[in-house]
């Protein structure tokens, strides 16, 4: 037996009872049942009281300090004598919860045991114990526990086996740690988009923003949907800032002492048409040029043409022409040098001038 509670001692599983307490104070009754070498009668009963110290970084989950008195005078068996019994220990504690409502521990330690009356070989001395027992919640967190322990006398091996029960009490709470609160992200300008994350910080209450927190510019003429009197501007066109268009470069070009439109530009003049048809509080000049092939009164009359040929495309597209003006500059305006043939195509253009 003492092999087998040695064995459970060393080779059970590393399950951790974590304690909420610090310590334990356990009142204790016990039946004592000593070898019959020992003169003692066959049971006597002990009281006493418990200490345990609940541990939290150990293989064992207490250490138990405590003593054990017989309650009353315990007769010697072959002579007209008796002696009181007390014992004082230290055991090493180890439970294993098998659910919420119930645990089994072992123990293993040592202690003294002292006679009020030394006779028949039974001396004050150190002893040795191992156990085990059972604990179950009987009141909030308060506890039976009941154990058989095995005291082995160090002098002369004799034996006594102790059947204890007892009311384990803890005490001195520990003080859980204060939860870590992860503090959520900061969103300053409460966008919906956190800081981390913005690339547009101080964001006007309400407006609507994108994945960066910047606000929107469906058109991207750089004024933001919010102030944008002006939406789905042209790519490329100047733009006040309230988002409408000051200069737009159709980017039509003409052929030399030629007035007529590709077709070309005709994707570009559908996207002014529609431009001018969605903010119709707008109204346009077109200007056109030329290069300076040919005589300026020639050219001048030649740009006036382009005008007037743009005008007659953007009335083809349902555009009201009362907010057109038509101006030819000719060759007067070069926006490159006519020097070069490269040149002189970039200044055989129209461009449109908005208003509102």
């Amino acid at each position: 037996m003492k092999k087998i509670l040695l064995s459970s001692v060393v080779c059970a599983s590393m399950m951790f009872a974590a304690s909420d307490y610090k310590y334990e104070i356990t009142p204790m009754f016990s039946t004592a049942f000593p070898e019959h070498n020992t003169d003692l009668p066959d049971a006597y009963a002990n009281a006493g009281l418990a200490l345990g110290f609940n541990q939290t970084d150990s293989f064992f989950d207490q250490i138990e300090l405590g003593f054990l008195r017989s309650i009353e005078d315990v007769e010697y068996q072959n002579a007209f004598r008796d002696t009181g019994v007390t014992r004082v220990f230290t055991n090493f504690i180890k439970e294993y919860d098998l659910s919420s409502s119930f645990s089994l521990y072992t123990l293993v330690g040592a202690g003294v045991e002292i006679f009020d009356d030394e006779f028949a070989g039974n001396e004050d001395g150190l002893f040795g114990n191992y156990g085990f027992g059972v604990k179950l919640p009987v009141y909030n967190d308060i506890s039976f526990k009941a154990d058989l322990r095995h005291l082995i006398e160090t002098d002369h091996g004799d034996n006594t086996l102790l059947y204890t029960v007892g009311l384990a009490i803890p005490f001195g709470k520990i003080a859980k740690p204060a939860p870590v609160v992860t503090p959520a992200p900061l969103d300053s300008d409460n966008d919906g988009v956190i800081d981390a994350k913005d690339k547009c910080p101080n964001t006007v209450a309400g407006a609507t923003v994108d994945a960066n927190g910047c606000e929107l510019d469906d058109d991207k003429d750089g004024v933001v949907n919010r102030l944008d009197k002006c939406p789905n501007t042209i790519a490329g066109a100047k733009v006040d800032n309230t988002g409408c268009m000051t200069l737009v470069n159709l980017n039509i070009n003409f052929d030399t002492d030629s007035a007529k439109i590709k077709p070309s530009y005709d994707s570009k003049l559908e996207a002014f048409a529609t431009m001018m048809k969605t903010n119709t509080m707008l109204k346009a000049t077109i200007e056109a040029h030329t290069d300076s092939v040919g005589s300026a009164k020639y050219n001048q009359k030649l740009s006036e043409k382009r005008a007037a040929s743009t005008i007659e495309a953007l009335k083809a597209l349902n555009v009201d022409t009362s907010r057109l003006n038509a101006v030819g500059y000719g060759e007067t305006k070069p926006v490159a040098s006519n020097m070069t043939k490269e040149g002189r195509a970039e200044n055989r253009r129209v461009t449109a001038v908005i208003n509102k």
